[in-house]
């Protein structure tokens, strides 16, 4: 099931100083500003080929501006190392940057346990796209192939903050009702799909673990094979909601 709904939403990234985006059309405006906070999560994608999960040193926090940042900290709980994201009203990114060719893209595996879901919120509507859990992976490709309003915002997004938006986003996400299995895009770019891998609240405060194909999820979103890997990320946010979320993220690993 794909969930699409024409809408517009607020700027979510802004760089200073820079133009303003008024001079645009007005939806174009607002996908413009989502795609420069996507461009976030891709990065540079230069360095050299790692193990997925890597060392701790390796992510970093990506904040968002305007918005007050979600706490994320690794910690040791029963010998194994988990990523521990608190979110109060905030929202931020915990990403790596990671070059792997299309051709070494396989299953993930990873895994989470979170406390409490964000009252109200629904990722298929603007301005109420929170959730208590994502992973996230960012994808090169051929930008030619994207429509020219699209190309014209990944331009202009690469032009004011220094970092061109991936090709794609895939997220894995827990979602309080959309059912396991849908796919959602993001209702200001439908180059960022959503997956629902885990559904309502009946697993709340329960280690879930998962293992999926990236290549088969990738088809299932975009229908097409995936370019390079350039970035992982995870994100738990509760800004819009003003939602205060506590999840614990494992090691993504590639399997």
């Amino acid at each position: 099931m794909i969930a699409q709904r024409a809408a517009l939403g607020r700027p979510f990234f802004m760089m200073s100083p820079s133009p303003p985006l008024h001079w645009l059309p007005g939806e174009l405006g607002w996908r413009l500003a989502f795609a420069m906070c996507v461009a976030t999560l891709s990065g540079c994608a230069t360095v050299a080929e790692p193990p997925l999960a890597g060392d701790a040193q390796e992510w970093h926090d990506v904040a968002l501006p305007g918005k007050a940042k979600t706490d994320y900290r690794w910690e040791r709980r029963e010998g194994r190392r988990e990523l521990l994201a608190r979110a109060d009203a905030s929202a931020s990114i915990f990403r790596r940057r990671l070059h792997r060719p299309a051709e070494k893209v396989r299953d993930v595996e990873f895994g989470w346990w979170t406390q409490a879901l964000p009252d109200g919120a629904d990722l298929s509507e603007p301005g109420k796209t929170d959730a208590a859990a994502r992973v996230m992976f960012a994808f090169g490709g051929d930008a030619n192939q994207l429509s020219p309003r699209t190309r014209l915002m990944f331009d202009l997004a690469h032009t004011l903050t220094g970092e061109a938006p991936p090709y794609a986003t895939l997220v894995y996400v827990w979602d309080a009702t959309a059912p396991v299995g849908s796919v959602i895009v993001h209702p200001r770019n439908d180059r960022v799909r959503k997956i629902v891998v885990e559904s309502g609240h009946g697993a709340l405060r329960q280690w879930r673990r998962y293992r999926r194909s990236l290549v088969d999820d990738y088809r299932l979103a975009f229908g097409e094979p995936p370019g390079p890997l350039l970035a992982v990320a995870v994100m738990t946010d509760g800004d819009n909601t003003r939602s205060r979320l506590t999840t614990r993220y494992s090691d993504i690993e590639f399997r």
